[in-house]
Formats: C-alpha cells, structure tokens, sequence
C-alpha cells in the first residue's frame, strides 16, 4: 500500500505562530516523501480543524497522519478519536510538538523554524513505519505479591488483604520485621520494637 501522509500544522494562535514561520513549515512539508497534502489551520484541534483532518482522509486517502501542534498529553487522544471517526486506524497518526518543544523554548524565529521544521520531518518519517494497532482486553489475576515482611511491606500487604484481595507476603529471612525486628526499642516511646 502507497503512503498517503496528510501534515496538519497548528498556529495555536500566538503560541506557535507568533515564534514559528508556521507558513514555511508547511511549505517544507508539502516536499517530504509521501505527503499527499500540508495544511496550517489555527487552532487544529478546535472542531473545524478536526473536520478538516476528517475530510482529508476520506476524500484524499490519508492512510497516515502528522499534527504539527502542542504537546500529546493534551490533545493526543483528541486526533486520536478524530482518526477513529472516519475508520483509520487511530495508531497510524503522529504528533510532532511544536509549542513546548519550540515555540516556548526558542526565541529565534528562523531557529524556532528549522527546529519545527525537523520534528516535523522526524515525525512524517515515523509515521510511516506506525502499523495499526487493536485495543484488547485481557483477563487480570487481582492476587498480588508483596516481596519483603518488613514494616511497609507488612502493612502493604495488609491494607491489600483488607480490600478483598489475596495477597502472597514472601521474605526472604526466616523472620518477619526487616531491620525494626533487629531494634530493642524505638524511639521516643521506648516501645519494645518486636
């Protein structure tokens, strides 16, 4: 199967183009291997910039897509909902972080350009060895094992038991009380410490 790479740019308003040459990115991007099309949108993540991406897929062919935009732990599983949406695989996207890792970071507008320019190249290589990926579930075994019968691991084990769950404590000395049982007392109260 042909590549077909769609590259989305995001000014993020002022964030990225008011230090990035948002406008030269794409056009970089429009040159790279298997970009089917480069576009700079605003704010890409807004719902008119997802229905731009949604419409690309569908009536260019996207297989593969780059968001040239902020950092993934804010709008990853956005672009990722978006792909699912129009049935591609929603692991055959990338995301190339332009704000936090450029704009906010370089205040040399043709160094922050370069620099975006190159996360975008990385990012449009990558995306074309991403293979799609299913979600699946399995069934999990609830039962832990705490190693080492010292204080925390005594008390971890018991705040597992008293949850409902099974709980294996495993110690390797033939006593439990770690370094506390080899104490006489403790202090302040001078308790006996076993």
């Amino acid at each position: 199967m042909d590549l077909r790479i769609g590259v989305y740019v995001c000014d993020c308003g002022a964030n990225i183009a008011g230090t990035v040459d948002v406008g030269q990115v794409v056009e970089f991007a429009r040159g790279l291997e298997n970009v089917a099309v480069a576009r700079e949108y605003k704010f890409v993540c807004s719902d008119p910039g997802q229905d731009l991406i949604k419409k690309d897929i569908q009536e260019l062919k996207l297989n593969r897509v780059v968001i040239a935009s902020c950092s993934p732990r804010l709008h990853e599983l956005t672009f990722r909902r978006t792909m699912a949406s129009v049935d591609l695989n929603p692991y055959l996207m990338e995301m190339a972080n332009i704000r936090e890792q450029v704009a906010w970071v370089t205040e040399d507008k043709d160094l922050a350009t370069v620099k975006a320019k190159a996360l975008v190249n990385a990012a449009v290589k990558k995306v074309g060895g991403n293979q799609p990926l299913e979600t699946k579930e399995v069934p999990v075994n609830p039962a832990t094992l705490v190693v080492g019968a010292g204080i925390a691991g005594i008390q971890a084990a018991l705040e597992i038991a008293n949850s409902g769950n099974r709980v294996y404590l495993v110690e390797r000395e033939p006593s439990i009380g770690g370094h506390m049982a080899q104490l006489d007392k403790t202090f302040p109260t001078l308790d006996c410490s076993a």
